[in-house]
């Protein structure tokens, strides 16, 4: 059958595998041509949107830069794995796909995501300073990110390292305060959750410790530990890179600017923060990662933070779930390309 036919039957089922044994054979301009005669389809009524993204998503995973690159444009892989940027940056260097990107906000993406991949550039003029103000290289005190892993039908998120949590309760919450600008930034981190997915999202900013601040979100008792700056950030980052049980995820990158800006918000640092300094801003707060004793297990990423000096403390609560039916597989943290 050729891939004319294919499409033309308009079977999402056998077209995700003709995408599986083209990239099997590793070929790519077969990818690209069904790809194309998909989207093509969709103006005589033929819904094979599915199969059109799930080429996409695998030219971007697996292809030669000069396939790979040219799919990372802005509004690329809505409905895949994730963004199209973080899952070429996963699997290719910058150096190889730099020169196969369009100028925009994705090449800006790609670039960031490997430096969260531990490339240093520096010394590369050609990446848009204005897209994220974040340094082009990992800080010697920044923690290890939760990094996505993409692979040909599935993907894993990995949380970064946690705590052990142990209850705390006794403790009612302290007078509220106003600072939108804080409180608004830790929302900012996981408002996707609550907008796109089944997520539970609050933020205050309250007088007293941070337990005081965690009583004002979550009045029942709670789990919680003491982390270092370097724990919180990686913590923020991973609920701003991700998207919840069942909203878009966003990339690592953007979780990471959302963890330097909501820590910048905290610590009261002018923005853009000195990214040698910042470790010793961090270090005025004290951290605490939380989650409520009766949340069931899936996506948490309430967090706390308390200015002693101050005497202000605000908290964030942010948990995700899937449904019933799906929580086996969500332990793993893995989701699963669509089929049909």
């Amino acid at each position: 059958m050729t891939l004319r036919e294919a499409v033309e039957s308009g079977d999402l089922d056998r077209l995700i595998r003709l995408v599986d044994g083209l990239c099997s054979s590793r070929d790519w301009d077969g990818v690209v041509e069904l790809r194309d005669r998909c989207r093509h389809a969709l103006e005589r009524g033929l819904q094979l949107w599915p199969a059109a993204e799930f080429a996409e998503y695998r030219l971007a995973l697996e292809a030669p830069p000069s396939f790979a690159g040219p799919v990372v444009v802005a509004g690329a892989g809505r409905f895949a794995l994730g963004p199209l940027w973080e899952v070429a940056a996963s699997t290719h260097g910058w150096d190889d796909l730099r020169d196969h990107i369009s100028t925009g906000p994705a090449r800006s993406l790609v670039a960031h995501e490997r430096v969260m991949r531990g490339e240093d550039l520096r010394g590369d003029d050609s990446i848009d300073p204005g897209v994220l103000e974040l340094p082009l290289r990992l800080m010697e005190w920044e923690p290890g990110y939760g990094l996505a892993e993409y692979r040909s039908n599935e993907a894993d998120f990995p949380t970064p390292p946690r705590p052990h949590l142990h209850p705390v309760s006794g403790i009612g919450p302290g007078e509220s305060v106003e600072d939108r600008e804080s409180t608004e930034s830790l929302l900012a981190l996981a408002l996707h959750w609550a907008e796109q997915s089944n997520g539970r999202v609050a933020a205050v900013a309250v007088e007293g410790p941070a337990e005081a601040a965690i009583a004002g979100v979550e009045p029942g008792p709670v789990l919680a530990a003491d982390v270092d700056g370097a724990a919180a950030i990686a913590s923020m980052a991973w609920t701003g890179a991700s998207g919840g049980a069942y909203g878009r995820r966003r990339g690592s990158p953007m979780g990471r600017f959302g963890a330097w800006w909501t820590a910048a918000a905290l610590t009261g640092v002018e923005w853009p923060p000195d990214p040698a300094a910042f470790a010793d801003d961090l270090a005025t707060l004290r951290w605490v990662l939380w989650e409520p004793a009766w949340a069931p297990p899936g996506w948490s990423g309430s967090i706390a933070a308390e200015s002693p000096k101050e005497g202000i403390s605000w908290a964030l609560l942010a948990v995700d779930q899937h449904r019933e039916e799906e929580a086996e597989e969500a332990k793993s943290g893995k989701r699963r390309a669509p089929r049909g």
